[in-house]
């Protein structure tokens, strides 16, 4: 007999956490999946000098090209944890690479199709952000179910650091891609490196049933068992709930602004440097500082330290510290401290994935792909805002002190939300259990 969707979109044996072999080849390759993805994401900040030299865009029409990312990001975030909650966040996101990686490669065609350059980047910018709105809630719905509870930290932060290394690496190749071949070669390499990272994870992770078992369901539509609904109305209650989605915006926009801003600052404040050092350092040295900070996690909380206090630390170093060097950059004219001050900024904002992006999971694991989905979507919307406002403010003001204050003053409210109603315990089930 015929399995129904319901029953078939998940096998027992698929909620068994991974053995340590499977852990280590999904972890890897989840990894460079994550690198892939902001390789794709980066490429039109990268190249935004260029293409507003090409195209004849300002500050304010460059900002609607860069902030249009997140006006998709936002609109896929519930549903990519909703459905990584369902059936599996594997199947989701290779799914949505294959989409995502193609638009990427096809992004300099489009350009090309009529005059309206500003109308064809901003959708090609609004496709991949839907697109790619649905990896990180499905990742964070796949490692709880996945990964075991004391490990989780440092395969969260060793997964995480492939935002640093796509930023790397597309800084790095990127720059020279850029003075050699033009903004378009960035676009064709990082669209096709994603469509070979596709054939990979479907060649030797996943088999071709799991894939139209997936597709299956998703055409037949999502049927929702009473057990599996996400028990809304008791999450919302709890002031713990909310101080995540808040820490979590505040992570995100601050994140967003320096990543969409940052190249066209050290390009404009200092012209005669070269691109692969101020796209290159920061994330260099953001790639240990994610893996060390979820090492340090999971190690101290071993040692017996209890959870929320080092949830809470986290967040001291990832919103609190790192905004701190981000107002130092509006206040020297040093290339050389600049660089220092980015990379100690960027490095420090990692600490975020073994803080408030962990303690989701803490909170809520029966449905962490979802809330983590709604918590990113603030931090999308806030990035729209975000983005467009420091924009704008250089316009107007003139100056980049105002952008760097803008982060500096959202990390804040961030920070002091966790720390006054941040906590460990979980709270999506209806006894309540001591806090951790």
């Amino acid at each position: 007999m015929q399995r129904s969707p319901e029953e078939a979109r998940r096998d027992p044996a698929e909620d068994a956490p991974w053995s340590r072999p499977e852990c280590q080849a999904w972890t890897g390759t989840l990894l460079l999946g994550t690198c892939l993805l902001y390789c794709a994401r980066v490429s039109m900040p990268i190249c935004t000098v260029s293409m507003s030299q090409d195209f004849g865009w300002n500050k304010k029409e460059a900002g609607i090209v860069l902030s249009s990312f997140f006006w998709g990001y936002c609109l896929t975030q519930i549903v990519g944890g909703h459905l990584g909650d369902r059936i599996g966040g594997e199947k989701v996101i290779l799914l949505s690479a294959s989409a995502w990686g193609f638009i990427t490669a096809a992004t300099p065609l489009l350009a090309h199709l009529g005059s309206a350059q500003l109308v064809f980047m901003t959708f090609s910018r609004i496709l991949t952000g839907l697109l790619q709105g649905v990896y990180f809630p499905a990742l964070t719905s796949l490692l709880s179910q996945k990964v075991r509870e004391s490990e989780r930290a440092f395969t969260y932060s060793t997964v995480g650091a492939g935002s640093q290394f796509g930023t790397l690496v597309t800084g790095a190749v990127g720059s020279l891609l850029l003075d050699w071949y033009g903004w378009q070669s960035v676009f064709y390499l990082s669209g096709g490196l994603t469509l070979l990272w596709v054939y990979y994870v479907y060649r030797y992770l996943l088999t071709e049933q799991d894939l139209i078992l997936a597709l299956g369901v998703l055409v037949q539509g999502l049927p929702v068992a009473r057990h599996s609904r996400v028990p809304w109305r008791q999450l919302f209650r709890e002031p713990s709930i909310w101080a995540a989605i808040f820490s979590q915006l505040s992570a995100a926009c601050s994140f967003f602004i320096l990543l969409c801003w940052l190249p066209t600052f050290f390009k404009e404040t200092f012209p005669s440097s070269k691109g692969w050092v101020f796209n290159v350092v920061p994330w260099l040295v953001a790639i240990p500082a994610s893996v060390l900070s979820g090492f340090l996690s999971d190690h101290l909380i071993s040692q017996g330290y209890r959870t929320i206090t080092i949830r809470k630390f986290m967040q001291v170093m990832g919103l609190g510290l790192s905004s701190v060097f981000a107002l130092c950059l509006g206040h020297t004219s040093s290339f050389c401290k600049s660089v220092f001050f980015a990379s100690a900024s960027i490095g420090l904002q990692t600490f975020n994935h073994s803080g408030v992006s962990v303690n989701i999971q803490d909170l809520a694991p029966s449905c962490a792909g979802v809330l983590f989905g709604v918590a990113n979507t603030a931090g999308a919307l806030a990035g729209v805002v975000g983005v467009g406002l420091g924009g704008y403010l250089i316009e107007t003001t003139g100056s980049w002190t105002s952008m760097f204050n803008l982060v500096a003053a959202i990390s804040s409210l961030g920070l002091c939300s966790f720390l006054m109603f941040g906590k460990a315990q979980r709270v999506d089930l209806t006894p309540a259990r001591e806090d951790l």
